[in-house]
């Protein structure tokens, strides 16, 4: 004979809780003792019990589904280490808390439109940003839309009802400047980010602000789209431009490894002739040729924190801080 599964009334038995009690633990609520809330999820893992969905949707308005949303094109978010490393974790969190993650990748403004849209009519709980651009109409759309929204990275501007998490990029990378300075380096370069991307602009200020705060001048300054190829082509036009260029700090890793290839090519070497360092430690940071110094940053860490904040928001908990501004060091290799 088949044995009927489980139901709610039967974790209720189990647990020594009432029924109502099962479905407030079910649903995330915060009317429950911790010690209900231990015996419940106990008696859900003896039993077997799955709750149903749609079922839930209906009396908590909720999918338990949350888009997480990569403004990024599709090959980028794939050959990128730290932004692989950080959809991964972000999403990890969320199932922890019983949310699922619905990755999307958002390129252009066509696909603003249309996720924004996709989000409202698919009543997702929340939606996680990573890589927010100046000018990106998404995160607006989705506060005014009232949906829970947590960023990656500070946005281009104020944006109430919204959370985020940061690293302070201008002072990782007023590090390494001073690193660079302290070892004598005086011709100084930058293969910097993106201009329309926060934590570019403030990677470059940092890096200038401390390179003006020692009296030594300005450094040259090309922008690139923080892959390995864009930081060849940055690279390449700073060396042909001032080839006396005795340091260069990369706005991201994959960055540095493009003016590794650079100036291995030309015969330089690092860090003898030319130091570099890099900005996210990556896995690929110690593997390079040579190991690449990079200011750290986590996005372990990030997720999670990214993570917490959108789910707070969705459960209406009150959130003490909405801003997470994490400190960044120095990991020093062979690189400078």
């Amino acid at each position: 004979m088949i044995g009927l599964p489980p139901t709610l009334e039967s974790v209720a038995a189990i647990s020594g809780v009432s029924r109502a009690t099962v479905s407030r633990v079910i649903n995330g609520s915060d009317r429950v003792t911790e010690e209900a809330r231990r015996a419940v999820h106990d008696a859900i893992a003896r039993v077997g019990y799955v709750p149903h969905r749609a079922a839930r949707s209906v009396t908590t308005r909720r999918t338990d589904s949350v888009a997480l949303v990569v403004r990024e094109p599709v090959q980028f978010g794939m050959a990128d280490p730290y932004l692989a490393v950080l959809v991964t974790t972000a999403s990890q969190a969320l199932v922890g808390a019983g949310l699922q993650p619905v990755v999307m990748m958002a390129a252009d403004d066509a696909d603003h439109v249309r996720l924004a849209d996709q989000v409202r009519d698919s009543h997702l709980d929340g939606v996680l940003l990573i890589a927010v651009h100046d000018d990106d109409p998404l995160p607006e759309q989705l506060v005014r839309a009232g949906i829970p929204l947590a960023l990656a990275g500070r946005p281009p501007a104020p944006l109430a009802g919204a959370s985020y998490v940061d690293i302070d990029n201008a002072a990782g990378a007023a590090l390494a400047a001073e690193h660079l300075l302290a070892t004598g380096c005086r011709r100084l370069a930058v293969v910097a980010g993106p201009t329309d991307l926060s934590s570019s602009a403030d990677r470059l200020a940092g890096f200038r602000a401390a390179v003006r705060a020692a009296g030594v001048r300005s450094p040259t300054v090309e922008h690139g789209g923080l892959t390995v190829e864009t930081g060849r082509r940055a690279a390449g036009e700073i060396l042909h431009r001032q080839p006396e260029v005795d340091a260069v700090f990369a706005a991201s890793d994959p960055m540095a490894l493009g003016t590794l290839r650079v100036l291995r090519r030309l015969g330089r070497r690092v860090p003898d002739d030319v130091a570099v360092i890099g900005f996210d430690d990556s896995a690929a940071a110690p593997l390079a040729d040579p190991p690449l110094s990079s200011v750290h940053q986590s996005p372990e860490e990030m997720g999670v924190a990214m993570a917490r904040l959108l789910v707070s928001r969705i459960r209406g908990e009150a959130v003490a801080d909405p801003v997470v501004i994490m400190r960044p060091h120095l990991v020093l290799r062979e690189s400078a």
